[in-house]
């Protein structure tokens, strides 16, 4: 076990965030919910405290503190995705029921946290031995939302 995990702070919606969370990703399940002992901040007595959850076999800790703060681009958490259906079925997951789309693979899931849904060959051409192809797709890496594996490809060959 790692003696490091996250802790992503919740207004009041850990529970429901983790749970979603881990139907997103193999190897992933909830591991623990504490609840409040006694009436406080984070809730009242009886309301989920924290949840502990592993999410793609990386421990996760979600918190109920009481009030939202707004999560940043500082912190975001990476998935990599081994083909476009993987990459389409996890980015209309994350950004359904309000959440938002960036650029270049980043988007605002509903609760407000960061992600980026990476295919795992985003390296391939971004830092392959043809310098101009490798060019041209961060180009087109640069003008996409969603990330686009077969784009990439063809700005990379110059297609």
């Amino acid at each position: 076990m790692s003696k490091i995990s996250p802790c992503l702070w919740f207004g009041g919606e850990a529970e429901e965030a983790a749970n979603f969370y881990v139907s997103l990703l193999p190897d992933s399940r909830i591991e623990k919910v504490q609840r409040n002992p006694v009436d406080s901040r984070s809730g009242k007595a009886g309301t989920v405290l924290v949840v502990e959850f592993t999410l793609a076999g990386q421990r996760f800790m979600a918190l109920n503190g009481g009030m939202r703060f707004e999560y940043t681009h500082a912190v975001s958490f990476k998935i990599d995705c081994a083909d476009q259906a993987e990459v389409d079925r996890l980015w209309d997951a994350l950004t359904a029921n309000g959440g938002q789309a960036e650029g270049c693979g980043w988007l605002r899931d509903r609760f407000g946290v960061y992600w980026q849904i990476v295919p795992t060959a985003l390296p391939k051409y971004l830092g392959g031995a043809d310098g101009a192809g490798a060019q041209r797709a961060m180009q087109a890496l640069l003008g996409m939302v969603k990330i686009d594996i077969e784009g990439l490809r063809r700005a990379y060959e110059g297609a």
